[in-house]
């Protein structure tokens, strides 16, 4: 057991080492680290001019926004078309169901740049190109077939016999829906926009391709700091970070398995 422990000390800190590297590199004057052959990997000091330069340079307010947007715009999308399509796939048999939902991630399974460039002709002659709302439906692609398995999961968890007696009581398909199943599945639709909200917020291929002239966040950043310094480069990824730890933190206690299987417990 004391080898369990110790192995999993030692995985933590190799995941979270890079990000304790870019603290280093944001927060610590570069004489400590980005000047230096061998640099501290204890701070001695502390500075907030690294951040403050990096956003002073770079005008993010734009971006950020649009990322904002963006990612919301993908998180209820994703429960809008994810909560009827998962509803529906519940009502089938497992292995229909099942097969059906392996078929939703093809798209993943092929390169994003071979989708993203024949959805960004056909974006410019609707004039949904460079737009929140064409990125948010380019990004769902990728999104709503993770969000309908989660769904799914919490859907087919649920026993059938607490919505026919919903059914039983007078309750129409869409009353028992709405009053009976997705209250219970509450803990796997916020898991399921989450996840969705943060795969957009990061989200590159789509983003670059379909729209480059008023980016998101990572674009933005990625063509700031191919054009700047270390230090700036690091201080960009801490912020896109950040929010990201944020969530993920937030998101545990909905990662149980009898969270994302509608919090019904066998």
């Amino acid at each position: 057991m004391r080898w369990g422990y110790i192995a999993i000390i030692i995985l933590v800190m190799f995941f979270l080492y890079p990000i304790y590297v870019l603290f280093l590199v944001s927060f610590v004057p570069p004489q400590y680290t980005v000047d230096r052959l061998y640099p501290d990997q204890i701070p001695v000091a502390l500075t907030l001019h690294n951040i403050i330069h990096a956003i002073e340079n770079a005008e993010l307010t734009g971006a950020l926004d649009k990322s904002l947007i963006v990612a919301t715009i993908v998180g209820i999308l994703a429960l809008v078309l994810g909560i009827p399509a998962a509803y529906g796939l519940s009502k089938l048999e497992e292995k229909v169901a099942t097969l059906i939902t392996t078929l939703l991630f093809v798209v993943n399974m092929m390169p994003a740049i071979v989708i993203a460039i024949p959805i960004a002709a056909d974006f410019i002659k609707i004039g949904l190109f460079d737009s929140a709302l064409g990125l948010a439906l380019a990004q769902e692609l990728v999104v709503l077939p993770i969000s309908t398995f989660i769904l799914l999961g919490s859907f087919q968890s649920i026993p059938r016999d607490l919505e026919n007696q919903a059914r039983v009581d007078g309750a129409g398909i869409f009353r028992a829906l709405f009053d009976t199943i997705l209250p219970v599945a509450r803990e796997g639709i916020i898991a399921t926009f989450l996840l969705a909200w943060m795969t957009s917020w990061d989200e590159f291929t789509y983003a670059i391709l379909i729209s480059p002239i008023k980016p998101t966040l990572p674009v933005h950043i990625y063509l700031y700091t191919t054009r700047g310094s270390i230090i700036d480069a690091s201080a960009f990824s801490l912020l896109l970070t950040l929010p990201v730890l944020a969530l993920t933190l937030g998101l545990q206690k909905y990662l149980r398995g009898e969270y994302l299987g509608g919090g019904i417990k066998a």
